[in-house]
């Protein structure tokens, strides 16, 4: 499911969110960012695990060598982040997951999820390989409640309130990690990458979503081209190192 974020905050290798400063976002080429989570129909992936494989690819591919600086992908991630950045999130299963695996992006794998990330795209300029796949029927489900996350690492807090299919909760989850890295001194981002992007997904109680949303930690506030309203809080990412 596609999702647009709104938000801003320090990126990697530049002074500003924008690359250039006289550039409205909703006014620069838009690019969207693909993920393509596997899903076959005889063993689909548990929902927290691809929620947290999705936002463990989200940056992974932001730290990726190639990425930045002057790196094959570093402009297109530029392009992408002067505009909105949107994320779209589709499914692929046998010969569609096989043909995507084959074009340029990373797989970052869970205990049952598999999720690629590609380079940003321009909006109507998807791969034919990519543009084919379903956005739809990314409804998965956990076949056991997820357990209490680890305090000491950072947590994808999701709102309660929100009825958020798969696909658009992992897109909102990779907004919450990207927030979280733009906000990151360097030595803590590296720090988390060096661990492997560990991080937990999981859904507050009601009442402990206002304190997070209040708490001064980065929060999603949904664009709404899909779903959900615009302007919806969606998500809040808690990094340790953030919570100061």
């Amino acid at each position: 499911m596609p999702g647009g974020l709104r938000g801003s905050g320090r990126l990697a290798g530049v002074s500003s969110p924008f690359e250039h400063e006289n550039i409205e976002r909703d006014e620069a080429p838009q690019f969207v960012l693909p993920l393509v989570v596997r899903v076959e129909r005889a063993e689909p992936p548990a929902r927290t695990d691809a929620l947290e494989t999705a936002a463990r690819a989200v940056l992974t591919i932001l730290a990726d060598e190639r990425s930045v600086d002057d790196g094959e992908w570093a402009e297109a991630m530029r392009n992408w982040q002067d505009a909105r950045i949107r994320k779209v999130v589709r499914r692929a299963r046998g010969a569609e997951w096989r043909r995507a695996s084959a074009l340029p992006g990373i797989t970052v794998t869970g205990e049952t999820a598999e999720v690629r990330v590609f380079p940003p795209v321009p909006l109507d300029g998807w791969p034919k390989d990519l543009a084919r796949l379903q956005v739809s029927g990314t409804d998965l489900e956990d076949p056991n409640p997820p357990g209490a996350p680890d305090p000491a690492a950072p947590i994808i807090w999701l709102n309660p309130t929100l009825d958020m299919s798969a696909g658009k909760a992992m897109a909102q989850g990779g907004h919450g990690a990207h927030l979280a890295w733009q906000e990151l001194p360097d030595a803590d981002r590296k720090a988390w990458r060096e661990e492997g992007f560990r991080l937990s997904v999981r859904t507050p109680e009601r009442g402990r979503w206002q304190e997070l949303v209040s708490s001064g930690l980065p929060v999603v506030q949904d664009a709404g081209f899909t779903e959900i309203a615009p302007g919806s809080c969606t998500v809040v990412a808690d990094h340790p190192a953030l919570r100061k």
